[in-house]
């Protein structure tokens, strides 16, 4: 079991909660060898540059990205190890979910064959041919009428 610390992820899932730090890694080439300036990176959104800056520290304080300095030009590379770690961790509760999902949906099938009598007609048990639906649930399968308006749908006629 891979061990995963809980203050790597909470900060890797918080600066990808945000639509503009999300927006900044989706501009950054996955694989590029040098990285982007910030004043590129910064160029199609319409807030300030010290406002992509902040999104910039979160980013890099959960180690989404790298940044260097040459000369006055600040760049930015993408690191997508912690987005590996946080979907490593995803995939633990995928796996739960989806046996949770496969196993319901082959209940919902067995309750089809059920009720449609081509599944277990020769069980000796005559609770296991019935719908579990139809235990749950009964119903008479007749909708009652509507009643009758007392009076026709518009305005109120005024008293004289």
């Amino acid at each position: 079991m891979v061990k995963y610390s809980d203050e790597a992820l909470d900060r890797t899932f918080a600066a990808l909660a945000d639509p503009t730090r999300r927006a900044l890694l989706a501009r950054l080439e996955p694989n590029a060898e040098e990285g982007m300036p910030v004043s590129a990176l910064a160029e199609p959104f319409t807030m300030s540059l010290p406002a992509i800056l902040k999104h910039l520290k979160v980013l890099s304080d959960a180690g989404l990205i790298t940044r260097s300095k040459s000369g006055r030009t600040v760049t930015c590379r993408l690191n997508a190890e912690p987005m590996a770690h946080a979907m490593e961790w995803l995939d633990r509760y995928q796996h739960f979910w989806t046996e949770r999902l496969d196993r319901l949906v082959a209940l919902v099938e067995e309750d089809a064959l059920l009720e449609g009598g081509t599944l277990l007609e020769d069980d000796p048990c005559p609770q296991t041919r019935t719908s579990r639906r139809s235990q749950v649930l009964p119903s008479s399968g007749v909708s009652k009428p509507h009643p009758k308006r007392s009076m026709p749908p518009g305005p109120i006629p005024k008293k004289s």
